[in-house]
């Protein structure tokens, strides 16, 4: 094998750990998610949603509805949808949130965008 095959094998290995790391680091699953902690990015499918309630307090009023979802390896986690959030989707929607926060309400992990994070429907 020539030198210059060596450097293109190992620069390719090279690139196959640094996407691992980057995936590992930044893009968590439901399994890894801890209660009162930030969510860098995680991307989830919608499985089932709840009824939308309305809500009025001290900070505001608005619509919130509880939604199932699952990440890529079946694991479900309940996602918190706000106002134009519950439009934006629908039972088999895949969604991305970013800058996230998750919490837990009586034992069940809860993932929603908190006051900075941002959901986007993924195609």
């Amino acid at each position: 094998m020539g030198e210059f095959a060596f450097f293109r094998i190992a620069a390719f290995v090279l690139k196959c750990f640094v996407i691992y790391i980057v995936k590992r680091c930044f893009y968590l699953k439901a399994s890894e998610l801890k209660p009162r902690t930030a969510v860098p990015d995680i991307t989830l499918e919608i499985v089932s949603k709840g009824e939308t309630r309305e809500f009025a307090n001290e900070r505001g009023s608005g619509k919130v509805c509880s939604a199932a979802a699952k990440d890529e390896d079946g694991e479900e986690v309940t996602v918190s949808l706000w106002n134009e959030q519950i439009d934006q989707v629908n039972e088999g929607t895949k969604v991305k949130i970013e800058n996230g926060w998750c919490s837990e309400f009586q034992g069940q992990k809860q993932v929603s965008t908190g006051k900075f994070g941002k959901l986007t429907v993924v195609e």
